[in-house]
């Protein structure tokens, strides 16, 4: 039987390789993370506050999240080559996939001198704890602010939004800290205010790395609901049938979509295939090929080479 075939491309790259505006404040807040790192991990161990030099180690974790960001920009912009026929866009999930490994040693230096500092507990200024966290509601709270107004129109905004927002209450916690150390003298609040941050980080972190793992061996990215996305193709006017449907990541920021697609015989292609390009645009599927096939010709079985 003699089959149909219609093959649609549909890449829709965006804009955020080229927000000028969007670079500059992911620059900006790179800078201002990373001197605030810098200069809390030097009081956490002049003043010996394991409190701290844990928030730095989570700080650190920011400036790591900030700058994955922002190689996204340059990897977004990689053009396709005989070898990488996606340029360079998967190395931001292998980027992001390090960044969890780093982060979970991290973790472990907390917890393993968090029971060192349970054993033995030792004097902590609190006043200059408490004072050095209250610049990092501010460092954090004025990251959060510049990310806001970007964060509805990239998903790695959004996640680098919330990230500082919870690194503001963070921050709370350990002023807090400071202020009963400061008013009781209960020094002992340091190494279990270092076990919750250590605990705040382990939940991000066991997130970020289920998820590069996941995207690392091509799975559907969580954002994406692969039953819905089947739904509603199969609910576009003139779609009879929908099979080898395979939805992958290309990037953090990216999804790529193929499939095959049965269309009625009094149908248009074309206009199905527009049908199904805009549902699949609002779904968060940026790169899609389409392949189409009129009904009573279809591949036998689903079987098609």
């Amino acid at each position: 039987m003699e089959h149909v075939h219609h093959h649609h491309h549909h890449h829709d790259h965006g804009s955020i390789a080229d927000n000028e505006g969007l670079r500059k404040v992911y620059i900006v807040s790179i800078v201002l993370n990373i001197s605030f790192v810098l200069i809390e991990a030097a009081i956490g161990l002049w003043k010996n506050s394991l409190g701290l030099l844990s928030d730095a180690g989570h700080n650190l974790s920011d400036v790591f999240s900030l700058l994955l960001a922002l190689i996204a920009f340059r990897l977004a912009g990689t053009r396709p080559t005989e070898k990488f026929t996606y340029g360079y866009r998967k190395g931001s999930v292998l980027i992001s996939l390090l960044n969890a490994a780093i982060l979970l040693v991290a973790v472990g230096a907390i917890l393993v001198e968090s029971v060192h500092k349970f054993m033995a507990p030792v004097a902590v200024d609190g006043g200059a704890v408490a004072w050095t966290a209250a610049v990092g509601i501010v460092i954090n709270g004025l990251t959060a602010f510049l990310l806001m107004k970007h964060q509805k129109n990239d998903i790695n905004t959004r996640g680098a939004f919330l990230h500082m927002a919870a690194d503001t209450l963070v921050s709370v916690g350990v002023v807090i800290s400071g202020i009963v150390i400061s008013l009781t003298g209960w020094n002992i609040i340091d190494p279990i205010i270092g076990v919750v941050i250590a605990a705040v980080i382990l939940v991000g972190t066991w997130d970020l790395l289920s998820e590069s793992v996941r995207m690392s061996i091509d799975a559907v990215p969580e954002s994406i609901d692969r039953d819905e996305v089947l739904s509603e193709m199969n609910e576009v006017e003139g779609v009879k049938d929908v099979h080898h449907l395979h939805i992958w990541p290309i990037s953090t920021t990216e999804t790529a979509l193929t499939a095959h697609v049965v269309v009625a015989g009094d149908a248009e292609p074309e206009s199905v295939v527009a049908g199904i390009k805009h549902h699949l645009s609002h779904a968060g599927i940026s790169h899609a090929t389409i392949e189409t096939e009129r009904e009573g010709s279809e591949c036998p079985d689903h079987d098609c080479c």
